[in-house]
């Protein structure tokens, strides 16, 4: 093995180089995660990795040739939100219970929201200090190049806006099929001005839960786009798109929010307006945390396992360290848990 962890035998950073018409330096620079490379530049040399199989080729090198003992847990949040949002505990605790007695240690890796924080995240994976990474809170197509990090990953939830998300490992929760469940639920309870405070529409649960919203409402035709408003699956947001959604639509009868964090938000601000919940307005949620069955009235809500979602990303993970790099996907079911909120 040679000091850029190419082995003989396969394509190495200059043939990359040469294929993609740049110099060396700046090959290393892309594979590294650099800022400074022109975006077209970027594509030529992943391009170029892509068609010559170098950087597959290099993690399974670095796969055979070592081990660390630890495996990163990902989070692609900024760190407030890491301490507010209990999902990323949940995954945490499912990943934990799958690795005892197993040996190798967790090892959490924050990626902030800026160029220098994902490119410094990928340097760290990529420079053999884990033999796999679980990632979480995926933002995007450039959050993180899934192809360029360098060793066995798989991702909590699907990749999102990626054409090419079944070339990856992902562990994730039917989002799409959840949100319909809550939506039926609604229109048989006799509810016909149905909103929704959708979720981050750059990760794939936040697209995925408003599309299952909007197929059933369009085909119970009670579609209206100005019954859609957006948070960031933080509860003050969803108190805030409550506020904004009321002046819009007063007449609004049931509000499906995307998260529950995002569902207490509207319980306040549903309280502060004067609505009385489920009286006037229904309210479902997402997740099924125990914000929400304290909540004020307990909230119904779509449960996603977390925590068995994240032991079987963990077990996917430990056998693409151990096995071949074969993508390995799994869609747990959602379920509908009916308290008194709708």
């Amino acid at each position: 093995m040679n000091p850029d962890g190419e082995v003989p035998g396969t394509p190495t950073l200059a043939d990359v180089a040469r294929a993609a018409g740049v110099s060396t330096a700046t090959a290393s620079r892309v594979l590294n995660g650099f800022a400074r490379v022109r975006p077209e530049t970027r594509q030529q040399v992943e391009a170029a990795m892509l068609a010559l199989g170098y950087a597959r080729r290099r993690a399974v090198a670095l796969k055979d040739l070592r081990r660390t003992g630890s495996i990163a847990l990902v989070v692609c949040e900024e760190m407030r939100r890491l301490f507010t949002d209990p999902y990323v505990g949940r995954v945490a605790t499912g990943a934990n219970r799958e690795l005892a007695g197993a040996g190798p240690h967790l090892v959490l890796l924050t990626v902030p929201a800026t160029e220098n924080g994902r490119a410094s995240a990928m340097r760290y994976l990529g420079e053999g200090h884990v033999d796999g990474a679980l990632v979480v809170s995926m933002r995007g197509k450039r959050s993180l190049e899934p192809g360029r990090l360098g060793v066995p990953v798989v991702f909590c939830g699907r990749p999102p806006g990626r054409e090419d998300a079944d070339r990856y490992s992902y562990v994730d929760a039917d989002n799409r099929g959840g949100a319909e469940q809550a939506i039926r639920h609604l229109i048989t309870g006799g509810r016909s001005s149905i909103a929704t405070v959708a979720g981050p529409q750059d990760m794939a649960a936040g697209a995925d839960r408003l599309l299952g919203y909007q197929h059933v409402t369009r085909e119970a035709g009670c579609f209206d786009h100005r019954m859609v408003v957006f948070g960031d699956f933080g509860q003050a947001s969803g108190e805030h798109a409550t506020a904004r959604l009321l002046e819009r639509k007063p007449e609004v009868d049931a509000i499906f929010a995307a998260s529950d964090l995002m569902a207490v938000g509207v319980l306040r601000a549903l309280r502060r307006a004067g609505r009385r919940v489920p009286d006037d307005v229904a309210v479902i949620g997402f997740d099924d945390l125990p914000i929400g069955r304290h909540a004020d009235p307990p909230l119904t809500t779509v449960r996603q396992p977390v925590e068995d979602m994240g032991a079987r990303m963990t077990r996917e993970l430990l056998t693409l360290i151990t096995g071949p790099d074969t993508p390995r996907r799994a869609v747990f079911d959602t379920e509908l848990v009916i308290r008194e909120s709708a």
